[in-house]
């Protein structure tokens, strides 16, 4: 009885000394507590592995503007599992993008490929950057973030907000899968989450 009581309090013990989960800022920390699965590993900005490899999970003109150095740039709408293929299984990996929306379901996709050592970054590089973590462009460390469009640039708290409205607008025209533009009734799950908000989605 003795040995089952104190194997719970090493229990209880260890699972209190993992990392929260946290953000700086209290309704950011709602928006993403609403937002996220919470399914799989996270790690907040506070107790990343820098030494880990970045993977980052948003779209290739949203990397061009800055990205955490060193970061691979992997995509979310046409990630494929091989261009991780250079890398071990057991590697050390922290998963990006704006807020962690995105990085979540790549970060599930690593997984679900046999990575074992893999987390998503909470709060994403809004959170690296409101935390005072440097970004980085081709030219050197940038104040610029790209904040995908004008609804999700309120997280990003400090920095320079960059996104381009008519883009991702257009991006989201182009796109096969997207059948209505007057609702987002017939959007699934995930493409109302990340939808862009650029009035022909209310």
């Amino acid at each position: 009885m003795k040995a089952i009581f104190f194997s719970a309090l090493i229990l209880l013990g260890t699972c209190n000394s993992m990392p929260a989960q946290n953000v700086g800022n209290a309704a950011f920390a709602n928006k993403l507590n609403r937002l996220l699965d919470h399914a799989i590993p996270a790690v907040d900005v506070a107790h990343v592995d820098t030494a880990a490899v970045f993977l980052d999970a948003r779209e290739p003109q949203e990397f061009r503007v800055s990205h955490i150095k060193n970061a691979r740039s992997v995509g979310y709408d046409d990630f494929d599992i091989a261009s991780v293929k250079d890398l071990s299984k057991d590697t050390a990996i922290i998963v990006y993008c704006s807020v962690g929306y995105r990085s979540e379901k790549i970060t599930e996709k690593l997984i679900d490929a046999g990575f074992t050592n893999v987390q998503n970054l909470y709060g994403g590089i809004f959170e690296w950057v409101n935390s005072g973590r440097s970004v980085v462009s081709d030219s050197g460390t940038s104040q610029r973030v790209h904040t995908y469009n004008k609804d999700w640039s309120q997280w990003l708290l400090r920095g320079r907000k960059s996104f381009s409205t008519f883009g991702m607008w257009l991006k989201w025209c182009l796109s096969p899968d997207r059948r209505s533009l007057s609702s987002t009734a017939a959007l699934s799950t995930d493409d109302r989450a990340m939808a862009p908000h650029v009035g022909v989605f209310t």
